[in-house]
């Protein structure tokens, strides 16, 4: 995996604009962690001034490392994830890779809309909310510019 774009601007507010690069990287770090995605050896690096957060550390699935993108991504201040140092092990063969498609929430939406929208059905939206658990902590309190995954299959 690569770089990401996130709205710098837009996002949950973590540490303010006179935080230095260090607290602003371990206050990210503590929100990965608290996720428990079993990420080990978790390294976030952050500047400041760029908006740049790098990321490396040994993830269980590739899930774990997604998530982790988007919870630091979805933080003000974030412009881009460096997601490069994050090690995902192959799936076994035999094994099906869900199909993810990433989104950018817009004004006006609802998980109930962008349900209908992917699924076809509104009353869905838990699938979408149950996906992003770790960055939507309430179905009704999504904003726009916030990313998020949706799973496709």
């Amino acid at each position: 995996m690569g770089l990401f774009d996130f709205v710098k601007d837009i996002g949950h507010k973590l540490f303010g604009k006179d935080a230095t690069p260090e607290d602003a990287a371990a206050k990210i770090k503590t929100q990965i962690e608290v996720a428990s995605l079993g990420i080990t050896g978790l390294q976030v690096a952050m500047d400041t001034d760029s908006g740049l957060c790098s990321l490396s550390g040994s993830c269980p699935t590739a899930e774990a490392m997604e998530k982790a993108v988007l919870i630091a991504g979805n933080v003000q201040g974030v412009a881009e994830i460096d997601a490069r140092g994050l090690e995902v092990p192959a799936p076994p063969a035999a094994e099906i890779v869900p199909k993810i498609e990433y989104y950018i929430i817009q004004k006006g939406d609802s998980l109930s809309k962008i349900a209908k929208h992917y699924y076809g059905n509104a009353s869905a939206y838990p699938r979408i909310f149950e996906a992003n658990r770790e960055v939507i902590k309430d179905a009704d309190l999504i904003f726009p510019g916030q990313k998020i995954r949706i799973p496709l299959d």
